[in-house]
């Protein structure tokens, strides 16, 4: 993450409307081979690329996109990419890497574990920016709702100054009937070197972070808003809230 101004799970409207912390296959559509594996792509044009709350593109829209490829058993990896405002320390390019398991543990309740890896591989002085975070989640199929509970641990490590963090989240989603109209909310907490506070620079090493958000699906399009909330020092382009929109395709 970016550790000076900075800081995944990341956060695009089309991302926060699935999660604001880790990395989703839910917008995709799939292809399926006889071996039971599918692929998935996704392209999105957001007006600010917020992470947990925290801006990464500096206030300015972001142009996003990724691939998944899953099998029948659950196993799955991916990549992820997005434009960021990130300085000569982070470069222009946000590339994540994610691999795990996803899958029905019993009726109504899903498991997905995994590890992801944050890569800035525009950065121009040389240092140590990329790092791992394992994450996972639990979801819940509440009739017409969905809820997840999930975390997200990046252990200590270099590129964060030999410091660890911890985010721990919720989300909720809600389809309207008979509509393409989706509902979405999301409450995360951070505790570690990538509290919004901190990024801010204040002191404070935990920070909250929130959003309320809806969107508009029609075939493979997705038009979503999102007010989107962060705990600490307001900076404009940084850690001021803010509405975001997205626009996003899926393949």
């Amino acid at each position: 993450m970016l550790t000076s101004f900075h800081g995944k799970f990341a956060v695009s409207l089309a991302a926060m409307v699935t999660s604001l912390a880790v990395p989703s296959m839910a917008h995709a559509q799939e292809t399926a081979d006889d071996n039971g594996v599918t692929v998935s792509a996704n392209v999105a044009l957001t007006t600010d690329y917020r992470f947990r709350g925290v801006s990464l593109s500096g206030g300015d829209p972001a142009i996003q996109g990724g691939v998944d490829v899953a099998h029948e058993s659950g196993f799955y990896v991916g990549t992820w990419a997005s434009s960021i405002d990130g300085g000569d320390s982070y470069g222009e390019m946000e590339f994540d890497i994610y691999g795990g398991w996803s899958g029905d543990v019993s009726e109504g309740v899903a498991l997905d574990v995994g590890v992801l890896y944050y890569v800035y591989p525009t950065e121009e002085l040389g240092l140590d920016t990329d790092y791992w975070e394992p994450y996972a989640s639990v979801g819940f199929n509440l009739g017409g709702a969905e809820a997840t509970v999930g975390a997200a641990y990046a252990f200590e490590q270099d590129s964060l100054g030999g410091d660890d963090n911890l985010y721990i989240y919720t989300d909720l989603g809600y389809s309207l009937p008979s509509t393409p109209v989706s509902l979405s909310a999301h409450l995360g907490y951070t505790d570690g070197v990538l509290a919004p506070p901190i990024l801010a620079g204040a002191t404070d090493e935990t920070g909250l972070d929130w959003s309320i958000g809806a969107s508009v699906s029609q075939g493979i399009l997705e038009v979503g808003i999102a007010y989107i909330g962060v705990e600490g020092p307001s900076i404009d382009g940084l850690t001021d809230d803010a509405i975001v929109g997205t626009i996003s395709a899926s393949f």
